[in-house]
């Protein structure tokens, strides 16, 4: 009989728009127990989980599984990095950008379940100045609307949606210069999107036809715009036709350099971080083993479990419960 798998369960207790103390209960129904050792530990704090992954490379764990947002998934995937641990990934965060990406449901029993099948595949993974990304990264108007996103009491789509509003009303757009290993260009831009990953979170797809197993960034230059156009560009951001938009440059390299005047704020999986000016982004083919849905496993109904979802928490976000 083959031994049983030794697996570590980060969890974020407080990630989201919730508290994560009942996780382990829902870890231990539905975490298959005749196949695995199941060690779980809480987060006390930012790095918390790189330090545990960290130690479950060097105590030779078979797998990490992180519960929480995409910041915390980001924290634990980055020390899994070029290592034969696999990562499984239970969404619980406001965005959850990686999980929509690789079909795994946003309901935890189910993202539990599907370890349970531990289909593994190597898949790409990104930096920027050497700091590892799994879904996006970004200069612009998304890097300044997830600093005041971050600092906001009540996180979820609502907060997000008054956040991007009100800063609208007062970006200017910089001028970027991007070299990539065919050309250069120079021009004032709105936002510069670096997608690992297809979206954002919550179903926003800023680089709709993005792999993580093509060995490429999806290079997304939104231009300035008229106020006028900002709802098409909203609802081509949401149906997967933002790179069809004429105000819209988009590309594919291995890697890149974004120059700007000085150095700012980027986001780095919708976590805003201080960057130098010069930003070098460059691709790692085959990178990180992630467990992810076997094909034949995606739902019809996952869509609508999305969106209900994300219903479910901008409704609690509202009312802090």
């Amino acid at each position: 009989m083959e031994s049983k798998k030794k697996i570590l369960v980060i969890i974020n207790p407080i990630s989201g728009s919730a508290h994560r103390e009942y996780m382990p209960e829902v870890v231990k129904r539905n975490l298959d127990a005749n196949l695995f050792d199941i060690c779980t530990r809480f987060t006390q704090g930012p790095g918390h989980a790189t330090e545990m992954a960290k130690k479950a490379i060097e105590q030779e764990f078979d797998g990490v599984v992180a519960i929480g947002g995409d910041g915390t998934i980001n924290e634990t995937a980055s020390a899994l990095v070029n290592s034969p641990i696999a990562l499984g990934i239970v969404p619980c965060g406001s965005g959850n950008g990686l999980a929509r990406h690789l079909g795994i449901p946003l309901i935890p029993d189910r993202a539990i379940k599907i370890i349970n099948d531990w289909h593994v595949d190597a898949l790409d993974y990104c930096t920027v100045n050497e700091i590892p990304f799994f879904c996006t990264c970004g200069v612009g108007f998304d890097a300044t609307v997830s600093e005041k996103f971050a600092a906001a009491k009540r996180r979820g789509p609502i907060s997000y949606a008054k956040n991007a509003i009100i800063e609208y009303l007062n970006y200017r757009s910089q001028e970027y210069t991007i070299k990539t290993p065919d050309s250069d260009i120079t021009e004032k831009a709105f936002v510069i999107a670096c997608g690992n990953a297809s979206q954002y979170g919550n179903n926003a797809f800023i680089a709709p036809k993005a792999s993580m197993q093509d060995g490429l960034i999806d290079v997304t230059v939104i231009r300035p715009f008229n106020p006028i156009e900002t709802p098409i560009i909203g609802i081509q951001l949401f149906t997967r036709q933002i790179d069809k938009n004429t105000n819209i440059q988009s590309f594919r390299t291995a890697e890149l350099t974004i120059s700007r005047p000085k150095a700012g704020i980027m986001h780095i999986d919708g976590e805003p971080l201080m960057m130098q000016a010069d930003l070098n982004i460059r691709c790692h083919p085959s990178g990180i083993n992630i467990i992810t849905p076997a094909k034949e496993s995606h739902s019809i109904l996952q869509p609508i479990e999305s969106g209900f979802y994300d219903f479910l928490n901008a409704i609690r976000a509202e009312l802090d419960i």
